[in-house]
């Protein structure tokens, strides 16, 4: 049951996702203002809230990110592609996002809609971490 409402968790993640870039890509100026006035703020709140999570604890670790086993020091990769989106991006060129994550070597988890989960997503690793496609 847990797989089922993450799946759907994450279908409607993806396509909230895709109307935004649609809206970016294809809508007049006005709509883009509206737009932009009501999802910035959600987007930057969201932002924030996964950061805070992954914020390293005393010793340099990521606490989300970090297994009983397995530590992972800071940056995790979640504060990496922070960064590299919402910093170094504006001097990277420009490329569609959401077509190199689905149709690129590295796929996001979870990504195919009509897929069952793979380990990888049942272990709780963040969807953010770009898994290698396995086939």
């Amino acid at each position: 049951m847990d797989q089922i409402l993450g799946q759907v968790l994450r279908n409607a993640v993806w396509e909230r996702l895709d109307m935004l870039a649609e809206l970016a890509n294809e809508a007049d100026t006005d709509s883009l203002v509206s737009v932009a006035r009501s999802e910035l703020p959600r987007l930057t709140e969201g932002w924030r809230a996964m950061l805070s999570a992954h914020e390293p604890d005393e010793r340099g670790d990521c606490p989300t990110c970090s297994t009983r086993w397995h530590r992972c020091k800071a940056p995790c990769s979640v504060w990496q592609v922070a960064h590299e989106h919402l910093v170094a991006g504006g001097l990277a060129p420009q490329q569609d996002l959401r077509r190199s994550w689905r149709r690129g070597k590295n796929t996001v988890p979870s990504q195919n809609r009509g897929a069952q989960p793979t380990q990888a997503e049942t272990t709780g690793r963040h969807a953010l971490i770009p898994q290698v496609a396995t086939r």
